[in-house]
């Protein structure tokens, strides 16, 4: 049997981050918290890893964020609302593990604040008491204040530059929550957004002996294990991020080899996306 996957919303939050309801009712069937899917634009597109951010079981939706950062990317921007995705393949990976830990801080940088949502949401509906980090390089960039402040007892915010509540990292809010409640009070850290933030706060949770869990943006392909493109060293051994994963403890991740892997194709995606704005430009097929 034939499908295709409707766009049925479009959100513009930024001129670079989008935010897309697709009908996909198998997928919200099954999904839980933690996992995600691969699409692919068309016939001839590559195979792209986004988080499930929402879901919605009774009408068959899946929400995405995502932030144009390379041709495809670039592609599923361009696309309206009523547009069909080739394939919209999931839910992959494992669920986030959820049981009620105690006091639970969650930490979105970026995009990462999307996957983050249900998760803390899932958390809250746990027992959980949750409280939220979102942050971004500046308020242009920041998006679903509302939904986090939804799912936690206490949100904190900040911006890099400052342009938004007040200027910062979240590795800074991160500290002054453990000096308030003391490290004693807090079960679990949650992180989720670029690879150097997620570093970061492992370093600040591993100097206060706190256990934080982190979820690889990992360059992944097939999403089944089969082509072994997202390994990541985790506490010495060798894992893959699609069916491993995607969430890891933070403090047994080799840092320096994701940072290495996640470099190897920059030449080859920046040639794509300079290709890919020529044809734009000259009135190609986008």
């Amino acid at each position: 049997m034939f499908f295709m996957f409707k766009i049925l919303q479009k959100r513009v939050f930024s001129p670079i981050i989008k935010e897309f309801v697709v009908e996909a009712p198998r997928v919200a069937k099954k999904c839980e918290p933690g996992q995600f899917v691969i699409l692919r634009i068309h016939e001839e597109g590559e195979r792209i890893p986004l988080t499930i951010a929402d879901f919605d079981r009774e009408k068959g939706t899946i929400t995405i964020v995502f932030q144009e950062v390379g041709k495809t990317t670039m592609q599923l921007g361009a696309m309206e609302a009523g547009d069909y995705i080739k394939d919209f393949v999931g839910p992959l990976g494992e669920p986030s593990h959820i049981e009620n830990f105690g006091t639970v801080v969650c930490v979105g940088g970026g995009v990462g604040i999307a996957p983050v949502h249900p998760i803390a949401r899932a958390l809250k509906e746990a027992g959980n008491e949750v409280i939220g980090i979102i942050g971004s390089r500046n308020k242009e960039l920041l998006f679903w204040e509302d939904k986090m402040r939804e799912v936690c007892s206490e949100l904190y915010v900040t911006t890099d530059d400052g342009s938004y509540v007040r200027q910062g990292f979240v590795t800074d809010v991160l500290k002054e929550i453990v000096a308030d409640r003391g490290k004693e009070n807090i079960a679990l850290v949650l992180a989720i957004g670029p690879q150097p933030m997620m570093k970061a706060t492992c370093g600040t949770t591993k100097e206060l002996g706190l256990k934080t869990v982190v979820s690889l943006n990992s360059v992944m392909v097939d999403g089944t294990g089969m082509c072994g493109c997202c390994r990541v060293s985790i506490g010495g051994e060798t894992k893959f991020v699609c069916v491993d994963g995607p969430e890891f403890d933070g403090h047994d991740v080799d840092w320096a080899e994701l940072t290495r892997r996640g470099s190897i194709f920059k030449q080859e995606e920046q040639r794509a996306i300079e290709n890919h704005k020529c044809q734009c430009g000259c009135g190609g097929d986008k």
